[in-house]
């Protein structure tokens, strides 16, 4: 799009909301209509005005308010839009926002069971405990040059086997 038609893109999309929100004489039109965005043509013959319908049992039927009052609509935007001639406006439903909210619905979800699977391990004393960890959550042999007082007399360089051994031989 060139600077000119996102221009009147951006001024239709305006000028749109405040009669849509200023409201029409439709008992079709009803409830939460956002404009999402307008797409204009190269030649600014035709503009596609998307809306986001709430709720969503509402969309089919002020989706058709919405065609017929296209020509009132255009009219009442007619002042605020400098141009030769205004844009044919068409209205779609825009279901971006609906997929998003679903999307974000899912990870929500899935965060939740996630916090659940979290939860039910951190209370659960059935869970198994990984052998390479020590008492302290570090893995076994980590630490470099520690000493092992659980392993009697065993030496940094030893291993827990080679402690038992030595035990065992004496």
């Amino acid at each position: 799009m060139t600077q000119r038609t996102e221009q009147i893109a951006a001024v239709i999309r305006a000028a749109v909301q405040d009669v849509i929100i200023r409201g029409l004489n439709d008992p079709r039109v009803r409830g939460l209509i956002s404009v999402t965005k307008v797409e204009v043509t190269p030649d600014l013959s035709d503009a596609r005005v998307f809306v986001s319908i709430l709720p969503a049992e509402h969309s089919e039927l002020t989706m058709h308010g919405l065609q017929s009052a296209a020509r009132h609509i255009q009219s009442q935007i007619a002042g605020e839009v400098t141009a030769r001639r205004l844009p044919r406006l068409s209205f779609r439903l825009d279901e971006s926002l609906k997929k998003q909210a679903m999307i974000d619905a899912a990870i929500a979800k899935g965060r939740q069971r996630a916090n659940n699977d979290d939860r039910l391990a951190e209370t659960d004393p059935a869970q198994e405990v990984d052998p390479s960890r020590n008492l302290t959550g570090r893995a076994a042999g980590a630490g470099g040059g520690e000493s092992r007082a659980g392993y009697r007399g065993a030496s940094a360089a030893q291993s827990p086997a080679a402690a038992e051994r030595k035990d065992s031989s004496t």
